[in-house]
C-alpha cells in the first residue's frame, strides 16, 4: 500500500489528578504505572467478568494526566465505565468526541511529527494517526503522500487485523478472541491486579485456548454486509464482521470470527460468502 492520508476522527477520553495514575492502573489492562511522559501504548478496559468495556491507546501527557483515543463513539462507553468506581479518588474522566485526527497509513511518521505521532496497532501496521492536528500538519507529511476518503483507510485496517468497536469488539467479546497480538501488546501480566483480570490471565494460562478467533478473508466479489454468514465445506462457520474492497490490490478483504476447529494452512481455506468464493487466512492478510 502506498502513503495515504485522510481526515478521520477519534474519541478523546482523558483523565486527570493527583490520583490518575494509580486508579488506572487498577482499571485498565496496561501498566500505566510505566509508561513515560510522551508514551503511548494500547490498552483494554474490562468489565468485572473480563469481557470488553473498551479497546484503545493510552499515552501520559504529564505525572497526573492521560488521554485515551478510542474509535469515533466508543467514547461513550469509557466515560460511565471508568466513572464508576470512580470513589473518594482524586481524579476527574472526561470524553471529547470525534476529534479531528490526521490518519496516515503506509509510511513511518517523519522527525518532526515524532513527538504527536501515534503509531498504529496491528500485525505489520505502518502508519501513524495525529489526533487533534489541524491543517499545517498536512505539510509535514512524508514526500508523495495522497489523499484519500477516509473509507479508502478501511483495507489497510482489514488487513492487519485491528479490531473496531461495534465491529470486532463489543460488550460480549472475550479479548483473546481478537487475537494474541492484542493481548501482548495490550495487557501487563506483571503490573499487578486490576479489573477483569482474571478471566484474561485464566485464558492465557490456557495457552490462549477461546472457541472461536477472529480471521482474515479474501473474497472473489464485492465486499458484503456485517452478519453475512460464511460456510466452509458447506456448513455456516461464522459471520462477517467488517469488509471492504481494497481498491489497490482489486479485491475484497474482510474479517470474521471462526471456531477454532477450522484450520487455516499457509494457502488459507477455501470458503464461501455471500454465494461467491472466498479464503480464509491468518492475519495479516498479505
Amino acid at each position: 500500500m502506498s502513503a495515504s492520508y485522510a481526515w478521520t476522527t477519534r474519541d478523546v477520553v482523558t483523565v486527570s489528578g493527583p490520583d490518575a495514575a494509580t486508579y488506572l492502573q487498577g482499571q485498565i489492562s496496561q501498566d500505566v504505572l510505566g509508561l513515560a511522559i510522551g508514551a503511548s501504548a494500547s490498552t483494554f478496559v474490562l468489565a468485572p467478568q473480563g469481557k470488553v468495556d473498551g479497546w484503545g491507546r493510552i499515552r501520559r501527557t504529564a505525572d497526573d494526566s492521560f488521554a485515551i483515543d478510542v474509535d469515533a463513539g466508543a467514547g461513550d462507553a469509557w466515560q460511565p465505565r471508568l466513572s464508576r468506581f470512580l470513589l473518594r479518588t482524586k481524579a476527574a474522566i472526561a470524553v471529547t468526541p470525534e476529534v479531528a485526527t490526521l490518519s496516515v497509513r503506509g509510511a513511518e511518521a517523519p522527525a518532526s511529527l515524532a513527538d504527536d505521532a501515534l503509531p498504529l496497532p496491528g500485525l505489520g501496521a505502518v502508519g501513524f494517526d495525529l489526533v487533534g492536528a489541524d491543517a499545517a500538519a498536512v505539510a509535514e507529511l512524508p514526500s508523495g503522500a495522497v489523499e484519500v476518503d477516509a473509507s479508502d483507510l478501511e483495507p489497510f485496517r482489514i488487513r492487519a487485523g485491528v479490531p473496531a468497536w461495534g465491529s470486532e469488539l463489543d460488550g460480549d467479546t472475550i479479548p483473546a478472541t481478537v487475537g494474541q497480538w492484542v493481548i501482548d501488546s495490550s495487557v501487563s501480566f506483571t503490573k499487578g491486579c486490576y479489573t477483569g483480570q482474571e478471566l484474561v490471565a485464566r485464558i492465557d494460562s490456557r495457552g490462549g485456548n477461546v472457541p472461536r478467533h477472529l480471521m482474515g478473508i479474501v473474497i472473489d466479489g464485492p465486499p458484503p454486509a456485517p452478519g453475512t454468514v460464511i460456510t466452509v465445506d458447506g456448513a455456516a462457520a461464522g459471520a462477517v464482521t467488517s469488509s471492504a474492497l481494497d481498491g489497490e490490490r482489486g479485491e475484497t478483504v474482510a474479517l470474521g470470527f471462526v471456531p477454532r476447529s477450522i484450520e487455516v494452512g499457509a494457502e488459507g481455506t477455501k470458503a464461501e460468502v455471500a454465494g461467491v468464493p472466498a479464503r480464509l487466512v491468518a492475519l495479516p492478510i498479505t
